[in-house]
């Protein structure tokens, strides 16, 4: 752990940085605010998406639900809407039921503590830890991607930053550097510094405050930490959907139940294959589903679609398929945008309408 080190950087390093903070911290909304719902709406959905992308959904949040028994007794299916476009679904699921389990359990009263935040769905260790630092000034440092890569080249710590172990040593160093009386500033702060200036390529070394005594920069090594291991395979699949149109320009729509991706959000009826298919294959399964009960006018492949996601990479294939009659339980096509969608059905949605015209 580079204990001297460590002993000999903490005397200054948290004055440092903190005053590094207040001459270049980036003004942010949920910095103005002592309030753990904003704050804690702030962390959630900052959750693997960048300030640039997050802001507005932020703003636009705050706006629709100001509070947490606003956010509690809204509908799911609005509140997965109003999320549309962030990803990463389960986080506005679980920010539902959290919101849901603070009207309950604690009358409306968001906590402050990491004791409590930590037992609701949705907060790991760093958004209890934020959340705590930054609503109550609770002493516990965060540890964030951002973090992990300034503590490990300034320490030149070679334990790979997914292990169980690798926790412990970085939360051990930030115990010993986190200020006592500032707690809140530093966690900001130094997540800032991680993102401004010890970037992932091309770092401001030069620019460091701490560059005399980081041991990266003294070794040329900056770019190999932290040390990480990518020893996943991404996992393909192929989803066929069937966009089915009826004779009154409806279309059928199918709501994600299973413990999958996109979970609660809606899409087109879908086989899921290893391969590639073909126009009989995709009859035989209507009729073995029995989707159609009228004459198909046509069935024709539309478009291909590639999607990555973070542990899977999708092809996704569009099936047009135009039938006489009326379909039971279908939406009228101007209106599927009034559902919660996946995010790579969104440009092929918009081209519906011309089948309004």
């Amino acid at each position: 752990m580079k204990k001297d080190l460590v002993n000999k950087i903490s005397k200054k390093f948290a004055i440092n940085l903190i005053n590094w903070y207040s001459d270049n911290k980036r003004c942010l909304p949920w910095r103005e605010t002592k309030n753990p719902f904003k704050i804690w709406l702030s962390e959630i959905i900052l959750q693997q998406t960048q300030i640039k992308q997050g802001l507005p959904y932020y703003q636009r949040f705050i706006k629709l639900f100001p509070n947490v028994e606003s956010l509690a007794f809204s509908e799911e299916e609005y509140v997965l809407k109003k999320w549309e476009g962030l990803g990463y679904y389960n986080r506005a699921r679980n920010m539902h039921k959290a919101a849901k389990i603070v009207v309950h359990d604690y009358n409306g009263k968001f906590p402050t503590s990491y004791n409590e935040l930590i037992k609701l769905p949705g907060i790991g260790d760093y958004s209890a830890s934020a959340i705590s630092s930054f609503s109550s000034n609770e002493i516990r440092p965060v540890l964030d991607g951002n973090v992990y890569r300034l503590i490990s080249r300034i320490f030149h710590i070679n334990n790979v930053i997914t292990s169980s172990k690798s926790v412990k040593v970085f939360k051990g160093i930030l115990n010993i550097l986190i200020s006592k009386k500032n707690p809140a500033d530093f966690n900001q702060a130094i997540m800032d510094y991680g993102s401004l200036i010890c970037k992932p390529k091309n770092p401001n070394c030069l620019i460091c405050i701490f560059k005399s005594d980081c041991l990266a920069f003294k070794h040329n090594s900056i770019l190999k930490f932290p040390v990480k291991k990518n020893n996943f395979l991404k996992k393909m699949r192929i989803f066929n959907y069937l966009v089915i149109i009826d004779s009154s320009k409806k279309i059928v729509l199918n709501k994600r139940i299973q413990k999958d991706i996109w979970q609660n959000l809606f899409d087109f009826p879908m086989i899921e294959t290893k391969k590639k298919i073909n126009k009989s294959d995709v009859r035989n399964y209507l009729a073995s589903e029995h989707f159609i009960f009228h004459k198909i006018k046509s069935l024709k492949f539309e478009m291909t679609q590639n999607h990555k996601l973070s542990h899977q990479n999708l092809t996704i294939n569009y099936w047009l398929i135009r039938i006489d009659g009326c379909l039971n339980d279908s939406v009228e096509i101007k209106k599927i945008s009034n559902y919660p969608l996946p995010k790579p059905l969104h440009s092929f949605v918009s081209t519906l309408d011309r089948f309004l015209k």
